[in-house]
């Protein structure tokens, strides 16, 4: 191990589709600070998520471990508080770990192995959001709906907008605290923003930063001809139809997420600087990912809930240009890699021996160079669907298989639209049944159907009965101790005001 343990500041956008960004060819969107990033990292062009649903993909990404593996259904699911993160592998390597935003924990467990956690969640840590496959028809209230693209447009202000900008204030104010007060451990601060998700609204500053008529359309159009069932029941879902939407909603939605991409931009710019200002910078490896995509509107989908390019792919780069040359990276990996990644980094390289069984793999050698894996593995339990949605991305093709419906297979090189399904060509009949055979190796699909059945026939009981009588919150409350904040008698007034001064002040200062 080298003697100095790098520092890791890990970016996070909520919802953020990699096609919509210029490091990935768009050419309308604005991103200075993150093109910045690029341009002297390792980009990852084939990067995607094991679960395109907020909940199951965060867990995942913090366990390295398939959603499966560790009950990581759904937006309901129930995040194990035995179940090792890389939060804990870090801690455990001599890490000071803190969480400031969204990671949307469900459980009595809101730290998940983070020494600080510097904001509450976003989203409730309760089961009340539990899906039920055995009453798909009964639609609950909380599921999307179309009411974010028909209200779609500026806005003064918004309940993610008070969230991000607590998150980039609670991480700049960590920075400063960990210069100021001479931490020795290294840190791995975790910034996870909530834009450029749903709501498609977003103050008139950032909407005026595009021309509405320069905003492009989707570019594969709903069709019924083009849609497959498990499209349909996800429209039937969030309550779209052939005559829901018109051009303009669809465009002002578009726009109104392209501001957003350009406000996480600026928060994260704002991180960056303060990192610089904290003389923090060179010492720090700099990781930005997402945790799934948006279709906003191609194929007439919306938000994520599918394996299509859209919903699954996100943005992936590393910044560390004083120890791997810029680079882009063509084989696929996902998000299931960074645990092994972060903590292989934290270890100079060497793998530990894992607690739990980690199914994601090093980037270490794409970051270097040296090889690496060309492989995604993904698993989708979540709303929208009625059985799980398996999927393995490898090579140039990605074969989806759910028992309800007719298979999905796409030469993503040939056709990186998705528009022709070759599961039914009779030239890909072999490879189609390669891929069912490694399914059929890989999961015991009648088991984890019945799995993800019980499971939410549990989490409806216990969320219903806990909602009855006496309300106890699982939601994280951070605390703030007043009585050791900014001037107080407990302390000298000038010894206070030395220890808040970064840069310090020599005392014979003439």
């Amino acid at each position: 191990m080298t003697a100095k343990q790098p520092n890791i500041l890990f970016l996070m956008a909520d919802q953020m589709t990699a096609s919509a960004l210029p490091i990935y060819g768009h050419p309308l969107v604005k991103t200075p600070h993150l093109s910045r990033l690029a341009a002297e990292g390792v980009v990852f062009d084939s990067a995607y998520c094991n679960s395109p649903l907020c909940a199951p993909s965060r867990f995942t990404l913090m366990s390295g471990q398939l959603p499966s593996r560790i009950g990581g259904y759904d937006n309901a699911a129930d995040f194990a508080a035995d179940t090792p993160t890389f939060a804990h592998y870090l801690r455990d390597a001599g890490y000071t770990t803190a969480l400031s935003g969204k990671m949307h924990f469900c459980g009595p467990d809101q730290l998940h192995g983070f020494e600080e956690r510097l904001t509450t969640d976003i989203y409730p840590a309760d089961y009340g959001w539990v899906v039920d496959w055995e009453d798909f028809e009964t639609r609950p209230s909380y599921y999307h709906n179309m009411s974010s693209v028909t209200q779609a447009g500026p806005c003064v202000r918004s309940n993610q907008l008070d969230f991000d900008d607590e998150v980039t204030f609670r991480a700049r104010r960590f920075l400063y605290d960990y210069v100021r007060n001479g931490e020795r451990r290294p840190f791995c601060l975790t910034v996870s923003l909530t834009h450029p998700h749903d709501p498609y609204t977003i103050p008139q500053q950032y909407w005026d930063r595009y021309s509405h008529d320069d905003i492009d359309m989707p570019r594969v159009p709903y069709s019924r001809a083009l849609s497959d069932p498990h499209s349909e029941r996800l429209r039937h879902v969030y309550q779209l139809n052939e005559e829901t939407l018109g051009d303009e909603q669809i465009r002002n939605a578009r726009h109104a997420y392209y501001g957003a991409i350009s406000y996480v931009d600026d928060r994260i710019g704002e991180v960056l600087a303060t990192l610089k200002e904290c003389g923090l910078e060179e010492d720090t490896i700099i990781v930005f990912s997402g945790d799934h995509g948006d279709m906003l509107g191609e194929r007439g989908l919306w938000y994520k809930m599918s394996w299509f390019e859209d919903s699954a792919r996100v943005p992936m780069l590393v910044h560390a240009p004083g120890r791997f040359a810029p680079r882009r990276v063509a084989e696929s990996v996902s998000t299931m890699d960074l645990l092994p990644t972060f903590v292989e980094l934290a270890r100079d390289g060497v793998a530990p021996e894992y607690a739990a069984p980690i199914d994601g793999r090093s980037l270490l050698p794409h970051l270097t160079g040296n090889g690496g894996h060309d492989e995604v593995i993904g698993e989708y339990l979540g709303e929208g669907a009625i059985a799980p949605l398996l999927m393995i991305r490898r090579g140039r093709y990605k074969f989806v298989h759910t028992a309800p419906d007719p298979d999905q297979l796409f030469d993503l090189a040939a056709d990186p639209l998705e528009l022709n399904n070759l599961a039914a060509d009779p030239a890909h009949q072999g490879l189609c049944q390669e891929f069912r055979n490694e399914m059929a190796s890989r999961w015991d699909y009648g088991r984890l159907y019945h799995d993800v059945i019980a499971s939410q026939r549990r989490r409806k009981l216990v969320a219903r009965s806990l909602m009855k009588g006496k309300v106890t919150a699982w939601d994280h409350q951070p605390v703030f101790d007043a009585s050791i904040q900014y001037m107080r008698n407990i302390i000298d007034l000038d010894d206070l005001e030395r220890r808040a001064r970064f840069p310090v002040v020599s005392s014979d200062r003439p």
